[in-house]
């Protein structure tokens, strides 16, 4: 791909952005209309998290799986088909008739978009092959998520209160059918020379895992603890979490090889990942509903009121980049962790939300964190890893984000509606039920405080290097047993 001129460079990068555009856009730009989506479907708490964690559990768990299958029949194919399955999915959710077949098309969304994003990086790699040409890139890919992010909320509030909830989906038809035409013409096709073998059980296990305690998070409150169907989903995760452990360490290529978490920065950055992703996604759970159904905001107030913390996130992600090239990673991540916990802890201790000024502090600095998490997050997954490791590495990193995200809105969830159920309705129900919930929030970010200390020292990038180690020594052999100098295992 090196003969491709400068021009055609710069289009295939725009057009693998408008693909994590729309994908990461609909992360945060449905949390603004779950009030609306309340009132006009009569949902509960439980059902609004399902239109987010239905979306994000699939993503989750389809992403290295698309990944390798796109390495192995081909990069463009498989992203034209992701295209494709998301525009129909976006059609889809604007047209759902109830709660559950919006749940539904949420699914076939994320489908498509598990398709796009990692096989986009994929592209980006392969058609920027100069080092310095291929940093700007990931830059360039990197800034697109904090615009996303910022655009999220404030182009939601618009859509949902002059046109209505439904145009939320409509805006990725355009940008996908573009994209999908664009692709066609510009994207070149590539394949890996030696793909990852596909690993069914490996999958299925995880999409057990990550779906059944979900449920049991999200159900538990409003069904009872000891709901038999509750516990049975508690069951079968437990075993399925069991069953994927065994598995990984028996497969010769499975989805996740457990070796990398010998690996003391890979094991730091997958908990920091779930930990911060999981604040983000409780945060603006809680936010999007208590500032439209306690303060009384319209969808487009509450994505003005978001707007410093989108803000801040976009200014700070290029930033704590260079932070992280100059300086390593542990820098970005202790100021990650501190502005996330000062944040929730500013309002789970002392009320910020109560007045304007503190609350757009809180908001402020809850930007500044998710803004400095990024670019040392996979820095750190793939510090020291081999080459060929590095994008199983990097997947890893970002399938750990969509994990905590969904766990955050479980959690947080859980914890509002055991709160407010049976309680009055005028807002100070909510607001006492959101207190542990900021609570849980700091403890997340607490996390990403001691990890970003503890994970990145002299000592975490020796355990780096011993790990690299066991995959320099330990090559695949063609019939897919692994090849430790002479002795075969």
């Amino acid at each position: 791909m090196t003969d491709l001129t400068p021009r055609r460079r710069m289009l295939v990068l725009a057009i693998c952005c408008m693909s994590l555009l729309i994908v990461s856009l609909d992360n945060t730009i449905l949390n603004v209309a779950l009030p609306t989506l309340r009132r006009e479907f009569h949902s509960s708490v439980s059902g609004l998290q399902w239109t987010i964690d239905a979306y994000l559990i699939v993503l989750a768990s389809l992403l290295i799986l698309a990944g390798s299958t796109a390495d192995r029949i081909g990069r463009r194919r498989v992203f034209q088909a992701g295209l494709a399955l998301f525009v129909l999915g976006s059609v889809l959710c604007s047209l759902a008739p109830s709660l559950g077949w919006l749940v539904g098309a949420r699914v076939v969304q994320a489908v498509g978009g598990s398709m796009l994003n990692p096989v986009a990086m994929s592209i980006i790699t392969n058609v920027f092959t100069e080092p310095r040409e291929r940093a700007r890139a990931i830059g360039v890919w990197g800034a697109v998520v904090g615009l996303s992010m910022a655009m999220g909320p404030l182009v939601g509030g618009v859509l949902v209160d002059s046109v209505g909830w439904r145009s939320i989906f409509w805006l990725n038809v355009p940008i996908g059918l573009a994209a999908l035409a664009l692709t066609a013409l510009y994207v070149p096709e590539s394949r890996a020379e030696r793909p990852r073998r596909a690993d069914p059980a490996g999958q299925v296990f995880m999409i057990l895992l990550l779906a059944t305690l979900t449920y049991a998070i999200i159900e538990g409150p409003g069904r009872g603890w000891g709901d038999p169907a509750v516990l049975g989903a508690a069951a079968v995760a437990a075993l399925s979490l069991a069953g994927f452990v065994r598995h990984a360490l028996r497969a010769p290529e499975p989805l996740i090889d457990l070796r990398f978490f010998r690996s003391v920065p890979f094991a730091g950055a997958t908990v920091i990942a779930v930990s911060e992703f999981a604040a983000l996604g409780g945060f603006m759970f809680l936010n999007a509903l208590y500032l439209q159904d306690v303060r009384g905001m319209s969808a487009l107030h509450a994505g003005l009121y978001l707007l410093p913390m989108a803000a801040m996130s976009a200014v700070f992600a290029p930033l704590s980049g260079r932070l992280v090239g100059s300086r390593g990673p542990r820098p970005s991540l202790v100021a990650a962790g501190a502005a996330t916990l000062a944040s929730a802890v500013l309002i789970a201790a002392f009320d910020a939300e109560t007045h304007d000024v503190t609350l757009f502090i809180a908001y402020v600095l809850f930007g500044i964190g998710f803004g400095m998490v990024n670019s040392p997050i996979t820095n750190t997954a793939v510090s020291g890893m081999p080459r060929a490791q590095a994008g199983v590495a990097a997947a890893v990193a970002s399938t750990s984000r969509q994990v905590g995200q969904a766990l955050g809105v479980a959690v947080i969830g859980a914890i509002l509606a055991a709160g407010t159920a049976g309680a009055r309705s005028d807002g100070t129900a909510f607001v006492a039920a959101a207190r542990p919930a900021y609570w849980v929030l700091a403890g997340c970010a607490a996390v990403v405080l001691v990890l970003g200390v503890l994970t990145t020292g002299r000592r975490a990038a020796r355990s780096a290097e011993r790990t690299a180690a066991l995959f320099e020594t330990a090559e695949p052999a063609p019939g897919g047993r692994h090849v430790t100098g002479a002795s075969t295992r």
